[in-house]
């Protein structure tokens, strides 16, 4: 049950980031930072002014959006590796103000005790509920980046992201549709955050370190990027393989990354991509044509 609950987690995290990057082209690495943020927000108000974890919910989407906002207006003008570096070091600044803010956050200590979620007064006691309520929002979550594509939300959004120029030439608004990838991806993400939360009881700063932003990275490149069910494929293998594999023990993370490895070459459009295997280090073909010349 609790695997199944993670993987939930993990899988509207993965969505969340497929929209900026898969859909729209932006090469994020602070996606940790609106995660955290969207726990921290909620933990803070449940245990600081005794919200409910519904208007904790509501909040900290809204806030990993602001930040969103927030970051995707200095990095309008970047692209590629310049974004990337950008956004991963947005996600440690977040890291260490939440490190450093002890007065608010109890800094490398962490945030224990944080109060479970309760329906009608009936508080969350065993892993069912959570089932039940992380199965419900990633249905909704996914029926979301579902039918994205087909809006034209998200026909901008992939017109940006095969040529950003040519869009513009179009009569697209790419900064505005930028900005908007980088907001839904932090409303995701702090769906995700909140939810983990109430549901481990216990934040610190680092659960939200940039291997979190690497993590959600590979779930989104391995399931297949530009693909809506690829983030959810590649959450499945990342959560799931480590899992059954822990009878290796140390070995296997190992194993996990000769797959991973592994599948960046000979299917480097991911698990779900378009496209057959790609055979390395194979020389094209020479047609009879070219031959006789």
């Amino acid at each position: 049950m609790h695997l199944i609950i993670t993987l939930g987690i993990f899988g509207i995290l993965a969505l969340g980031l497929e929209i900026p990057l898969g859909l729209t082209g932006l090469f994020s690495m602070g996606h940790a930072a609106f995660y955290g943020m969207g726990a921290y927000v909620s933990a803070l108000l449940a245990m600081k002014l005794g919200f409910s974890f519904w208007l904790c919910l509501i909040f900290s989407m809204t806030s990993a959006g602001l930040m969103g906002l927030a970051l995707g207006f200095p990095c309008l003008r970047l692209k590629g590796d310049y974004l990337a570096i950008a956004t991963l070091g947005f996600g440690e600044i977040f890291r260490i103000c939440m490190v450093n803010w002890d007065t608010l956050t109890r800094g490398p200590m962490g945030l224990p005790g944080i109060p479970r979620p309760s329906i009608f007064g009936l508080y969350f006691t065993t892993r069912m509920p959570y089932y039940y309520l992380i199965l419900i929002f990633f249905i909704l979550a996914f029926l979301i980046a579902w039918r994205l594509p087909h809006t034209y939300l998200g026909r901008a959004f992939k017109a940006i992201r095969d040529d950003e120029d040519a869009a513009g030439f179009m009569g697209v608004h790419v900064a505005k549709y930028k900005i908007i990838a980088f907001v839904m991806g932090g409303v995701y993400a702090g769906l995700a955050g909140s939810f983990y939360a109430h549901y481990i009881t216990f934040i610190s700063p680092d659960t939200f370190m940039y291997q979190d932003s690497c993590l959600a990275l590979c779930m989104v490149f391995l399931g297949g990027a530009g693909t809506i069910i690829g983030p959810v494929v590649g959450a499945f293998i990342l959560v799931v393989i480590p899992e059954v594999l822990r009878f290796l023990v140390e070995w296997r993370m190992l194993v996990v990354g000769v797959i991973m490895v592994v599948m960046m070459i000979y299917r480097p459009q991911g698990v779900m991509g378009s496209g057959g295997f790609k055979i390395p280090f194979k020389k094209p073909g020479v047609s009879p044509m070219n031959q006789a010349k």
